[in-house]
């Protein structure tokens, strides 16, 4: 089985699940677009390696099971920002990581928080679309980057969480940034040229606006 479809059969897992996630007042509509979900997720993985893919895949497997859903659970895990008390009442059926694991995750979160920073200033108008960055914006109705990160993270094994942080910081040592990757990948995905491009168009559609 190739890379490409390795991360194919891992998005298929990670639809089955997150097509299956409770939601209070039913299924969101999001859980209805598969076709959009493969575009983010794609997005999200282009920059994994093999040892990565098969590491979340795995996961993911593992937990399913266990009878746990670890895409519900990373939503559980937003929660304890944007709806501290319900968090508080859910919180006994997570699992929670040690020591180590919140290190790599807090070295992850802080390099990832720097990089989107930095996309939200070379690329403003595309920007302007996107999550807040920071957790201190989070609300009842809209999640964070970083919060919806740390929630991410939470549900990757400690042996995950290592290799995604040797990627994070071979980026980091060769001047690259994940999260311009992944923005790129995306809009490419919706037809432009790249991401500079959709920075142009999406400058002309706001000027055309006034």
């Amino acid at each position: 089985m190739t890379l490409y479809e390795k991360k194919e059969s891992l998005i298929k897992t990670e639809w089955e699940l997150f097509h299956n996630v409770n939601n209070e007042g039913g299924k969101a509509d999001c859980q209805n677009n598969p076709e959009t979900f493969a575009i983010m997720r794609r997005a999200q993985f282009t920059a994994w390696n093999e040892e990565l893919v098969e590491s979340w895949h795995n996961d993911l497997l593992e937990a399913k099971k266990s009878g746990r859903n670890l895409l519900s659970e990373k939503y559980a895990w937003m929660m304890q920002r944007t709806a501290p008390y319900e968090f508080r009442l859910i919180s006994k059926h997570l699992h929670f990581p040690s020591i180590a694991a919140e290190e790599i995750m807090e070295e992850i979160i802080t390099t990832e928080v720097n990089w989107m920073e930095q996309y939200e200033k070379q690329y403003p108008y595309m920007a302007s679309g996107n999550r807040p960055v920071h957790s201190e914006m989070d609300t009842e109705y809209e999640t964070s980057f970083e919060t919806y990160l740390r929630g991410e993270l939470h549900t990757y094994s400690e042996n995950t969480l290592k290799l995604y942080l040797d990627m994070v910081r071979q980026m980091k040592r060769g001047g690259k940034s994940l999260s311009l990757i992944i923005m790129d990948a995306m809009v490419r995905a919706y037809g432009y040229k790249d991401i500079d491009d959709a920075e142009r168009q999406q400058k002309i559609r706001a000027m055309g606006n006034f």
